[in-house]
C-alpha cells in the first residue's frame, strides 16, 4: 500500500485530532414542522477533502446551510445536536460572521450577480476583509491564475457567461474572502463532462496549493469520490454509510445504487438485508 492510500484509509477523526469541522448528531426542523435531518455526524479535517453523497433530497443542501448560517432564511433550524467550527459552537453565528471567519458556501446553481462583470462579481467576495485594496487585488490576480478562462471574461456582465464560468467565478468569488473551508453545493449541476473534470481538477489544486478545506455535496458520486478523501453518503435525512473514497467506491451497495454499476432491483439501503445501518444518531 502507497503512502497516500495509507493516509486516505485513515478516517478523518484519526488522521486529525483537532478536525476543522466537527458536526455531531444535529436535527434539522423547517417551519417548526418538517423534520428533514436526523442524527447527522460529520468530521471534516483541516485541509481534507470530504464528499457527501445522496440522491436528490437526501438532505445534502439541507447540511451545508446548517453549517454556513443560511438555514435560518429559508425557516429552518438546528433543534438537536453540535456543529463546531476550529473547535467552538458556531450555531448561533449568522452567515456574515462565518465568512469573516473564513467558512463559506457557494450555494447550488452558481447564484452570480448577473448585472455585474465577473471582475465585480469576484470583489463582492472581499467585502468583508479589511486588509486594503492591495491584498485584494493580488487575491483577484490569484483567482485569475486558477480560472484563466475568467480573465478573458473579467469585464462581460455574468449573465451572459456560460454555465461553466458561472460555476468558476461563485468559487473564485468565495476565494476572495480567503477561506479555510469552502462548502460546495452539487457543482457539477447542469454542466459538461470535461467542464466538471476541470473544476473538480481546481479544487484539487486549490486545497493541495492553498490549503482549502472542502466539504462537496454531490450527487455525481462516481466524479466525487474520484477527488474527495473520505465520503459521507446521505439518506432520508441519515448518514448511512461512510468510509474513505477507496472503500466507498468499492462498495457493492454504492456501486448498484450511485454509480449504476449493477442490474440489480433493489431501490434503498433498507432493502438490503445485509446492511445495517450505523445508528450514528442515538
Amino acid at each position: 500500500m502507497s503512502e497516500a492510500e495509507a493516509l486516505n484509509d485513515t478516517p478523518p477523526a484519526v488522521a486529525d485530532e483537532k478536525p476543522l469541522l466537527q458536526i455531531s448528531n444535529i436535527e434539522v426542523i423547517y417551519d417548526r414542522v418538517i423534520l428533514v435531518l436526523r442524527g447527522v455526524s460529520l468530521t471534516i479535517p483541516k485541509g481534507g477533502i470530504v464528499a457527501l453523497l445522496g440522491a436528490n433530497g437526501a438532505g445534502k443542501s439541507t447540511t451545508l446551510k446548517a453549517i454556513s448560517g443560511l438555514l435560518r432564511s429559508e425557516r429552518g433550524e438546528v433543534t438537536k445536536g453540535s456543529i463546531e467550527y476550529e473547535g467552538k459552537s458556531i450555531l448561533q453565528n449568522n452567515a456574515t460572521e462565518l465568512v469573516s471567519r473564513g467558512l463559506i458556501q457557494v450555494m447550488e446553481g452558481r447564484h452570480c450577480f448577473e448585472h455585474l462583470t465577473v471582475d465585480e462579481n469576484l470583489l463582492t467576495g472581499a467585502y468583508t476583509r479589511r486588509d486594503g485594496n492591495a491584498a485584494v487585488n493580488r487575491d483577484l490576480e490569484l483567482v485569475y491564475s486558477y480560472f484563466p478562462r475568467l480573465k478573458e471574461r473579467r469585464s462581460v456582465l455574468a449573465g451572459y457567461i456560460s454555465g461553466g464560468e458561472q460555476q468558476m467565478t461563485a468559487i473564485g468569488r468565495a476565494l476572495m474572502a480567503r477561506p479555510s473551508l469552502i462548502l460546495l453545493d452539487e457543482p457539477s449541476m447542469g454542466l459538461a463532462p470535461q467542464l466538471v473534470e476541470e473544476i473538480f481538477g481546481i479544487v484539487t489544486r486549490l486545497n493541495e496549493d492553498e490549503g482549502v478545506t472542502f466539504l462537496l455535496a454531490e450527487q455525481n458520486t462516481n466524479m466525487a469520490l474520484q477527488y474527495a478523501r473520505y465520503g459521507y453518503v446521505l439518506e432520508s435525512g441519515r448518514v448511512v454509510l461512510d468510509g474513505d473514497a477507496k472503500s466507498l467506491r468499492e462498495n457493492e451497495d454504492v456501486k448498484e445504487f450511485y454509480l449504476g454499476l449493477s442490474s440489480g432491483t433493489r431501490k434503498s439501503y433498507r432493502d438490503v438485508k445485509h446492511y445495517r445501518r450505523r445508528k450514528r444518531w442515538l
